[in-house]
């Protein structure tokens, strides 16, 4: 990264526990980044307060607002050009991005998802632990990947696995994905500012 900070653009729509354990590593010093820019499609999402509380830029776009998912995306994308994020990572993003979104970051987009992928693509949140118990699967996990214009389907990057007990819960389940979901996203960026993982094209400017 030639001694810059690698510029981070997030979006979410739920809490942002991931986003805190990569604002908290980095004002620990163990990576050398800057969260640049947080967006979120709902204005009480409490990972807009977790930015603001570190005096993180935010943004919020209501989709109805717009004539067409490209259209409000247009926003974020400008928003994110703006502050010169070179990766974006979509943290409990409830909406499917466009292919209009993804060609804009083309392999600079990467998605955190709760289950080893391609097992339950699609799946969000509690309904992805849900049926990793009613199906009695041995392990779980987590899936860092590349977001392609198929949902869930791009470039997987890096998982993590952990056992599913036969005492687990869709909470202690979710719990213990959490806390995989946040080494994967520690480890990932520090090997992109090491040049182990390469993203595409840096932004101008």
């Amino acid at each position: 990264m030639d001694g810059e900070k690698l510029r981070i653009g997030v979006l979410g729509s739920t809490n942002g526990t991931d986003l805190q354990a990569i604002i908290d590593a980095i004002e620990r010093k163990e990576i050398g980044a800057k969260i640049s820019l947080v967006g979120s499609d709902k204005k009480d999402a409490y990972i807009l307060e977790r930015a603001k509380a570190h005096n993180i830029p935010t943004i919020t776009l209501d989709y109805k607002q717009y004539r067409t998912r490209e259209e409000a995306e247009s926003i974020f994308v400008e928003k994110l050009r703006e502050n010169r994020c070179q990766l974006v990572l979509l943290i409990g993003f409830m909406k499917i991005l466009s292919p209009y979104f993804v060609n804009a970051f083309r392999g600079r987009v990467w998605n955190i998802h709760p289950s080893l992928l391609p097992k339950y693509a699609g799946g969000m949140n509690m309904d992805v632990h849900e049926k990793v118990l009613a199906n009695h699967e041995k392990e779980t996990g987590c899936t860092l990947h590349e977001v392609s214009e198929d949902v869930d389907a791009g470039k997987t990057i890096m998982q993590k696995k952990c056992t599913v007990e036969k005492d687990d819960t869709p909470q202690t389940l979710k719990a213990k994905v959490q806390k995989l979901e946040q080494e994967c996203l520690l480890e990932a960026i520090k090997s992109v500012i090491e040049g182990k993982i390469t993203i595409g094209e840096q932004l101008e400017g």
